[in-house]
Order: C-alpha cells, then sequence, then structure tokens
C-alpha cells in the first residue's frame, strides 16, 4: 500500500439523464407540455455528460472581455468570450430555450421551463437565452417592429457577431433599465430620448446595469417628451453602422461570471418607440415578468443541482464504516434539502403552465411570491448541500462554490427582495381580483391536510390588518408562498414529500435549519427520489 493510494472518494457525477427527475417529468405532462418529454431527456442526457460540465467549467474560468477600441485606435465596443460559451449558447437555442416558445403548441412554455431547468450547466449564459425569451411579448406592442424582429428571435440558429439584424439568422436580445442614481426606480432614470421627423429617438445617457451587452437589440426605457417610454435599440444599424452605444467596463461580478454585465453609454443612440409615450414601465413589465418566471426556474434548477450532488456524494462516500447516506442525521438533511428542491419545482412549472394558458390573474400574484421565496431559499440551500461534501464541496474543482456563488443572484435580478414584496401588495390592493384567483388556486387542496386548510386560514386573517401590511409585507408574501406550495404538493406531488412539506412548513414541526424535520417522516422514498442514476 502507497500513501497516494486513492479510495473512498465519490466518482464523478456524469453520464446520467439530468431530466430523470419524479417531481420535474411528472409536472412536464400535468403542465401540458408532456409532448416535449423526449425533447427533455435528450437535452438532459447532454448536460449530464461529462463534455457538457466542462464548457461550463471553460466558460467561467475564461470569463468574457471588453475590447472597447482596436488596434488603430477605432471604438470597437466587443465582447470576447471562450469558445466554451459559443457552444453552451448553440445548445440553448438549437433546442429552443430563447423566445421558440412564442410560435410553438400548446403546453410550448411548460416543456422551455423544463428544458431551461435541466440545461443547468452554466448559469450565465442563461441570462441572454432568458431576455430573448422574455422580449417577446413586450415587442409585440409594436407590431411593425414585432413582425420585422420576432421570427429571427425566434430563430433555431445561433449566430454571434454584430452585423445588421436583417443579415442575420438569428439574434439576441437584452434589456437596459437601471441607471446608476435610481436602481429599482427606473422612474428616476436621467436618460433622454429626443425624437426625430422619420419617427426613431436619438437616445442619450448612462446606463448602470446591462447585462449581455453583446446582444443584437435592447428594449431600453429613456425619458421621452410624454415620460418614461421603452424604446428598442439595436448594436448595428440597418445600413451596417455601429449604433452610438458605448461598453464603459465590464462588472466584476460575485457569481454569473461566465455572463458579461456592462455599464453602457448611448451618445445619441438610434432606437425605436415600442409602445405609448409616457408608458414605458408598462411595456417593459411584460419582459421583466418573464424573466421573473426564469428566476424562479433558475433559482429551482440550482436546488436541483445541488440536492443531487449532495446525494451522489453522501451514496458514494462512507464515513464510521456507515455511507453517509445511510446515516440518519444526514438522510434528514437530505430529505429536507429534497422537500424543498420539489417544492421549488411543482411551483415553477404551475407558472410555466399559467404562462401557456394565459392565467393572467393567478400569475400577477403567484408569480411575485413564488419570484420572492423560490429566489430567496436558494442561498442558504446552496449552502447546506455545498456542506454535505464537507471540505470536498468547499474546493473548485467540486463546482459547489460556484453554485453558490450564483445563488444570490435570482433573488436581486428583476426586483430584490423588497421590491418583490411589495409588488405582491401592490396587485392585492389594485388588482383585487388575483388575490381571488390565488385563493381558488389553493383552495382546490381544501379538506385534503388538516394542517394545510389551518395555514390558509391564518393568511387570509393575516390580510385584514390594513394599517401593518407593508411593515409585514416579507413575512405575508412567506406565508403565501408556502400555502401555494403545499396545496400544489398535497395534489400532486410524492405523499411523504407533501406530509413532511406541510409538518414542517406549515405546521412548524421544523428548526431553523435544514436537517430538522421530524421523526416518522419517511425519509428513505424522498431521499431515494433525489438520487441520480448514473449508467
Amino acid at each position: 500500500m502507497t500513501t497516494h493510494e486513492v479510495f473512498n472518494q465519490v466518482p464523478p457525477l456524469v453520464g446520467h439523464d439530468v431530466a430523470d427527475d419524479p417531481a420535474l417529468l411528472d409536472g412536464l405532462f400535468r403542465e401540458g407540455g408532456g409532448w416535449a418529454a423526449e425533447a427533455v431527456h435528450e437535452l438532459g442526457r447532454l448536460a449530464g455528460t461529462e463534455q457538457a460540465r466542462e464548457w461550463g467549467r471553460l466558460a467561467n474560468e475564461h470569463p468574457p472581455v471588453l475590447r472597447t477600441h482596436d488596434r488603430y485606435g477605432h471604438r470597437v465596443d466587443e465582447v470576447e468570450f471562450h469558445p466554451a460559451w459559443h457552444e453552451l449558447m448553440r445548445v440553448a437555442v438549437g433546442h429552443g430555450l430563447h423566445a421558440r416558445a412564442w410560435t410553438e403548441r400548446s403546453g410550448a412554455h411548460v416543456a422551455r421551463a423544463a428544458k431551461f431547468h435541466v440545461w443547468r450547466v452554466d448559469a450565465g449564459h442563461g441570462c441572454p437565452i432568458s431576455m430573448t425569451y422574455a422580449a417577446v411579448p413586450a415587442l409585440r406592442h409594436a407590431p411593425e417592429l414585432a413582425r420585422q424582429y420576432e421570427p429571427l428571435l425566434t430563430s433555431g440558429t445561433y449566430d454571434f457577431g454584430l452585423r445588421p439584424p436583417a443579415e442575420k439568422q438569428g439574434i439576441l436580445a437584452g434589456m437596459s433599465m437601471t441607471e446608476k442614481q435610481g436602481g429599482s426606480d427606473v422612474r428616476a432614470n436621467t436618460t433622454r430620448a429626443v425624437p426625430r421627423p422619420d419617427g426613431t429617438y436619438l437616445l442619450t445617457g448612462h446606463k448602470w446595469f446591462t447585462s449581455a451587452p453583446m446582444c443584437d437589440v435592447f428594449l431600453v426605457l429613456a425619458q421621452a417628451p410624454e415620460g418614461l417610454t421603452c424604446f428598442l435599440l439595436p448594436r448595428v444599424l440597418p445600413d451596417g453602422t455601429r449604433n452610438a452605444l458605448r461598453l464603459q467596463r465590464l462588472k466584476d461580478k460575485l457569481g454569473n461570471r461566465s455572463n458579461a454585465s456592462a455599464e453602457v453609454e448611448y451618445e445619441d443612440a438610434v432606437a425605436w418607440r415600442v409602445g405609448d409615450e409616457g408608458r414605458g414601465v408598462r411595456t417593459i413589465i411584460e419582459m421583466v415578468n418573464m424573466t421573473r418566471l426564469d428566476c424562479v426556474i433558475s433559482a429551482a434548477a440550482g436546488m436541483r443541482e445541488g440536492l443531487v450532488q449532495a446525494t451522489h456524494h453522501a451514496a458514494h462516500r462512507q464515513v464510521f464504516g456507515r455511507y453517509l447516506i445511510d446515516q440518519p442525521l444526514m438522510r434528514n438533511v437530505l430529505a429536507d434539502l429534497a422537500v424543498e428542491s420539489e417544492a421549488a419545482t411543482v411551483l415553477m412549472l404551475r407558472l410555466a403552465g399559467a404562462t401557456d394558458r394565459g392565467e393572467t390573474a393567478f400569475k400577477r400574484l403567484a408569480l411575485a411570491v413564488g419570484k420572492y421565496w423560490v429566489c430567496k431559499r436558494w442561498p442558504a440551500h446552496a449552502a447546506e448541500a455545498l456542506e454535505c461534501l464537507g471540505g470536498n464541496g468547499y474546493v473548485e474543482d467540486s463546482g459547489m462554490p460556484r453554485l453558490f456563488r450564483e445563488s444570490p443572484l435570482n433573488s436581486i435580478w428583476e426586483g430584490s427582495g423588497n421590491v418583490a414584496a411589495l409588488d405582491v401588495l401592490r396587485a392585492m390592493v389594485k388588482e383585487p381580483e388575483t388575490v381571488e384567483a390565488f385563493f381558488t388556486e389553493v383552495g382546490l387542496a381544501a379538506g385534503a391536510d388538516a394542517r394545510l386548510d389551518a395555514a390558509v386560514a391564518e393568511v387570509k386573517d393575516s390580510l385584514t390588518d390594513v394599517a401593518t401590511l407593508e411593515l409585514r409585507a416579507r413575512r405575508i408574501v412567506e406565508r403565501l408562498a408556502l400555502v401555494l406550495q403545499g396545496s400544489l404538493l398535497v395534489r400532486h406531488g410524492h405523499p411523504a414529500v407533501a406530509d413532511v412539506f406541510c409538518a414542517s412548513r406549515l405546521s412548524g414541526d421544523w428548526g431553523r435549519a435544514f436537517g430538522t424535520l421530524p421523526p416518522g417522516a419517511d425519509f428513505a422514498a424522498i431521499v431515494e427520489r433525489a438520487r441520480p442514476k448514473i449508467g
């Protein structure tokens, strides 16, 4: 025996179908996307390969680089990416993770959500994919622009490079709202838009956070004569000249490092109006709502990834003469992580189904609730999953540090926690039909579990104290999210998962950390559902 003999180490988690997830597949069929099951499995098998994992690693190890000028001093404002980034993008676009759902059959948004969920080898490239998906409904406020650009946005071809959109086989869309003085208060934006006789506008201003600045077109907010307005701004103009869009620097971010996020200045950049002047927020909110859905999907996908890594490690690592997965306390932790993951998955698929079926009132409230809660839960979930791997999870080679760094992002993007919570209150006050639709959905599980019924009654009662609603906004939204997840699990989830969820999250038989589920839970059934099947 030599000192360098390696044993009791966990084999690489490759060669499995990432889509082999009971909660995901059940929801795919239940919400109307079952016709895409084989396509979801195809992408899931690719996501489980060593090659795909390597693309994700390389795209993050070699982040994008900004080239503002060429060797002669001319402004070029280009972003260079590692070839692995382009491979990830080709797969995502080729499998329709971007805007293709807007052109496909019923259930396409559910199918697309499932694909977006399984293709989780790198979070960064999901940003331009998500924004391209979300741009379509907002762009339809300008029918002529939609007729021109929608076929390119929904194309299955990834065509990278700065050329006029009409000369490309497919294009990507971004979004540019945030300015340094306003942040989430986009109405404080100072970028100005001056109309021209030909119907275009000239935009001048500084955008503080523009993700994926290499996209072909952007939806931008700027102050027109009649107020804040939405515009379509291309990187390259129809005559082939580059628009006056200057990339000042790329942000040095905590995570999401494979994706470029830039500060951008417009110097009389040419743009076309989308929607009416002064109605910019109402126009672009359609894009924001779709990217919020993707925040929920991404957080649910991140939870599933952490859970799978944790169960895989525990199934192969021996401590004190037993595999970790067979030790009672570790089984409690893994089961708790699994319950949280399944609750997030069932909710994100229900929201995608609401998109397909046009359930506007339900989605208006439930999406804001889900965005707040699922995205809030991911960082704690990621930290616990990492800890299941011990010191091995703390080193970069495991992939868990990258997952952990990604976990706070979705709670910040498209409205941080307070913004999402206050948006829920705004919907409840201004659109009371959303409250009715929400509790109608939750009420479909009435009588199935007394703990759920009690929690629903409690949260309804909490809404009567109008004077303190804003102060209690986070607590209210948390309870709304839990009763919605509980109702979905009681109706559609595995009985063991639903029972533990109601006991812990709704009845309070739970601690303040993962791994504090009550005795008597069917840990074996819950954990077994989470184990990846290799080979």
